[in-house]
């Protein structure tokens, strides 16, 4: 009997509760707001840096794709076949920096090398052959310019980083490689050991997003093949 008067008390009770008037309601949801706002601005900080992280990466990764391409263009610079009986003329030929001829301020590098008995590829990855040389040297450049068809008042993402070579007729061809490069700096370091014939260069590149992002990123590289 006890258990019995309880439950009705509790159905009694049940039914005389009274339903959520509307400034019960506005006040439940300013304080959901309150409790899930800083939840909602660190999921957006964490996606925004997320972001950022992934951006940054990739024009870490270019900067290293380019790196690779200019470093072994002057490791293999002043390379001569050892079958090669053609007179050359003197050292500078063989490499050639231009200072701030490009995209803001940006240095070039021209270098030549006569061509292996192997396979040899120009820094785009095509095959080098005897029609692709001139006076018998193959050629490979690197400068930074501004991005070609861009619409006038777009937003431009930084320059683009371009690779000279010769085409089968042994005409100069411009090939972009990457965008994002906001400048090529190319210093020749001096080497303390004055008997070698090798040169040692500071190759430095920014890359940018176009925004908030620009990073500097340098590497050194030494020739090889200089006379």
């Amino acid at each position: 009997m006890k258990q019995v008067s309880t439950l009705g008390q509790v159905s009694v009770q049940i039914s005389k509760a009274k339903p959520m008037n509307l400034l019960e309601c506005l006040v439940a949801i300013a304080l959901s707001m309150l409790l899930l706002n800083p939840l909602l601005k660190t999921s957006a900080d964490l996606l925004v840096k997320q972001i950022e992280y992934e951006k940054r990466q990739s024009l870490i990764s270019e900067a290293g794709r380019a790196f690779e391409l200019i470093g072994r263009a002057l490791r293999i610079a002043g390379y001569r076949n050892i079958h090669s009986t053609q007179q050359r003329k003197q050292e500078d030929q063989w490499i050639a920096v231009q200072k701030k001829t490009g995209y803001r301020g940006s240095d070039s590098l021209t270098v030549q090398h006569e061509l292996s008995t192997g396979v040899d590829f120009d820094c785009i990855g095509n095959v080098l052959n005897q029609e692709r040389t001139k006076n018998g040297l193959a050629r490979q450049g690197f400068l930074v310019d501004r991005q070609a068809s861009i619409a006038k008042g777009a937003k431009v993402n930084g320059g683009s980083l371009i690779c000279q070579s010769l085409d089968r007729q042994g005409r100069l061809q411009n090939t972009t490689l990457m965008v994002g490069v906001n400048s090529l700096l190319i210093e020749e370091l001096t080497i303390q050991d004055k008997v070698t014939a090798q040169k040692l260069f500071k190759v430095s590149l920014q890359m940018t997003d176009g925004a908030s992002l620009n990073i500097g990123l340098e590497r050194t590289f030494s020739t090889r093949n200089l006379p």
